[in-house]
Parts: structure tokens; C-alpha cells; sequence
């Protein structure tokens, strides 16, 4: 069974929505980088700001999750504060880091 990428629950193998939160299914692409502690606050704005990313996962140096950030469509100023704290008290533990984004598919690329 699939899992929905934005709640996490498992989903029928046929379902275009996800049941649980209404998630469209089928529609992400993910992409990992690793980064300097320095530049991850830096890269986490740049990224929210981007608009198609919908989860942001930080690891540490072992692959073990530190942070995983689920971004929404109208997410606010205000909303980003808390997140980007959170997101500096990481950078402050780790040296390096890598971080696993989910973006929406770009309709338009596809041919």
C-alpha cells in the first residue's frame, strides 16, 4: 500500500486523494542534498520560499531524522518563525546535514 506524503497514513492502491487529509497522491517529487550547519537556515528560507516544496526533512551526519517540517500552501510569515527556530537549534547541533525536500510536480514541465 502507498503512503500519503503529506499525513503519512497508508492510502488504497487506486486512490488519487488521500482519504485522511485530501492530499492529491501521486504528485511529488523528492530530492536530498547535503548542506554545512551554517547555510541551513539560509537554504530552509530559500526553500519555503520556492512555493512547491510541501515537506522539508533535516538528517544528521547517520541519516537520522532531526526535523521533518510539513509546509503548507498558505503557510504565513508569523507560522515561519517557530519553524526557523527550530531549524537553528538544529544547525547549532550538527556540522553537516542533509535535507530531504517533497515538492509538488510542475504540471507545465511535463511534456
Amino acid at each position: 500500500m502507498p503512503v500519503c506524503a503529506e499525513c503519512g497514513k497508508k492510502v488504497p492502491d487506486d486512490a488519487a486523494y488521500c482519504p485522511y487529509c485530501g492530499f492529491r497522491l501521486g504528485n511529488t517529487l523528492k530530492e536530498e542534498f547535503t548542506i554545512s550547519s551554517e547555510d541551513l537556515v539560509k537554504k530552509v528560507k530559500e526553500l519555503i520560499h520556492e512555493g512547491n516544496v510541501r515537506r522539508i526533512t533535516v538528517k544528521d551526519e547517520e541519516g537520522k531524522t532531526m526535523l521533518d517540517l510539513p509546509i503548507s500552501v498558505g503557510i504565513i510569515g508569523i507560522l515561519i518563525a517557530p519553524m526557523l527556530a527550530a531549524v537553528g537549534a538544529v544547525a547549532a547541533i550538527v556540522t553537516k546535514c542533509t535535507i530531504e525536500i517533497e515538492r509538488r510536480e510542475d504540471k507545465s514541465s511535463i511534456s
